[in-house]
C-alpha cells in the first residue's frame, strides 16, 4: 500500500504507526529538508485526545497541512487513529488524531474507546483538547475513563480560538495554551510547548511524508466525511466502508467500493432519487483523493445492507475495526 508524502504523492511503502526508529524510508521529492542543524533531532508520538466534537481532526489537518482526517459538525465521525506527520528541520512529530472520548454505548464504540486508550498507552505526549468556550476543561484522566493516571505529560489545549472574543484567562493559572485549526493561531507556540517532552532521536519516518496509512484507508474516511456532509440525523452513523478493489499502478486510479448501511430504509436514503446522492458522496471522495494523490480517479460505489453492523463483532472485525488497535 502507499504511504503519504507532502506533495500529495503516493510511494510504495505502508508505514506502521509505531515503527522501528531504526526504520528508514524511501527517498521522494523534498519539500522539507533533512535536518541541518547540530542540535539533537527530537522525534515522537502526540495524541489528540478529548471528547467528542472538540476539533481534533480539524487540528491534525492544520498541523500537517493536509486534508488527513474527517471533519464533521457532527460528533463521534472519527472511529479509527488518524496519524498525521509534521517534520521540521530538528524534529519530527507524529500526531495520532484519536476517536472521542465517551462513555461506549454499543460494539463500535467500545472498539472506538479501545483504540483511543491504547494509542494513549504508547505516546509520548497528550493533548487535551478542550473547546475554549467551554474552559475550564475538567480532569482528563476522569473523561479517559481511567482509575489511574497514566505516566505520560498531558498539556491541556483550548480549541476553537477564534470563537472567542477576548484572549482566554483562567484563574490562578499560567495563561492557558489557544489554538485555532481555522485560523492558525497559536500552533507555533504548541509546537513550541510539545517539543521538549519529546525524546531525542532519529525520525522515524521520511521528512516528505505526512501520513503512514494506506491509501485505502482514506478512500473510506472520505466516504464516510460525505455522509456525514450530505446525511441527515442517524444514517451517516450506520455507513461504513469496505475497499474490495484497489489498482494504484492504473490511470486512472481505479477503485471499487461497498457501502454497508444496517436497514433497507437506509439504502434507499443513501442511494437517492435516481441515484443522486450515493453520485454526489462518491464525487466528494474522489476530489479529495485526486488532491491526496495528485492524479486522477475512477471511483465505483454501490450501497448494501449489512443488518445491525455497529453492534456485530463479526462484522466490525470484518469492517476494519479490530478487537486489539493494530501497531
Amino acid at each position: 500500500m502507499a504511504a503519504l508524502t507532502s506533495m500529495g504523492r503516493a510511494t510504495s511503502q505502508r508505514r506502521p504507526c509505531f515503527p522501528d526508529p531504526s526504520h528508514g524510508g524511501p527517498s521522494g521529492p523534498a519539500l522539507n529538508s533533512l535536518p541541518m542543524s547540530t542540535a539533537p533531532t527530537r522525534t515522537g508520538h502526540i495524541a489528540l485526545a478529548g471528547a467528542p466534537n472538540v476539533g481534533k481532526s480539524s487540528l491534525l489537518n492544520r498541523l500537517t497541512e493536509t486534508h488527513l482526517s474527517l471533519v464533521s459538525p457532527k460528533p463521534q465521525a472519527t472511529r479509527l487513529p488518524v496519524v498525521g506527520l509534521l517534520t521540521t528541520e530538528d524534529t519530527q512529530y507524529v500526531f495520532h488524531d484519536l476517536p472521542g472520548l465517551l462513555e461506549p454505548a454499543y460494539a463500535l464504540q467500545v472498539r472506538m474507546l479501545a483504540a483511543a486508550l491504547e494509542v494513549l498507552e504508547q505516546v509520548d505526549v497528550i493533548l487535551h483538547l478542550h473547546e475554549a468556550i467551554r474552559a475550564p476543561a475538567s480532569d482528563f484522566w476522569s473523561l479517559a475513563g481511567l482509575e489511574k493516571a497514566l505516566e505520560v505529560p498531558v498539556i491541556t489545549v483550548y480549541t476553537k480560538a477564534d470563537l472567542i472574543r477576548e484572549p482566554l484567562t483562567l484563574s490562578g493559572s499560567a495563561p492557558p495554551l489557544t489554538v485555532s485549526a481555522t485560523t492558525g493561531t497559536g500552533v507555533p507556540q504548541l509546537l513550541e510547548a510539545i517539543r521538549p517532552l519529546l525524546p531525542q532521536g532519529p525520525f522515524q519516518f521520511d521528512p516528505d511524508e505526512v501520513g503512514t496509512q494506506p491509501v485505502r484507508f482514506f478512500v473510506g474516511e472520505y466516504l464516510r466525511e460525505a455522509a456525514f456532509d450530505l446525511l441527515q440525523e442517524e444514517v451517516p452513523y450506520g455507513v461504513a466502508v469496505e475497499v474490495e478493489e484497489f489498482h494504484e499502478k492504473r490511470s486512472p486510479v481505479y477503485i471499487r467500493v461497498s457501502l454497508y448501511v444496517e436497514r433497507d430504509s437506509q439504502k434507499g436514503i443513501v442511494v437517492g432519487r435516481g441515484g443522486r446522492t450515493l453520485k454526489a458522496i462518491g464525487t466528494h471522495a474522489r476530489l479529495r483523493l485526486e488532491a491526496l494523490l495528485g492524479q486522477p480517479v475512477y471511483l465505483e460505489s454501490r450501497v448494501k445492507v449489512l443488518r445491525n453492523w455497529r453492534r456485530s463483532s463479526a462484522a466490525l472485525t470484518r469492517l476494519g475495526f479490530p478487537e486489539k488497535a493494530p501497531l
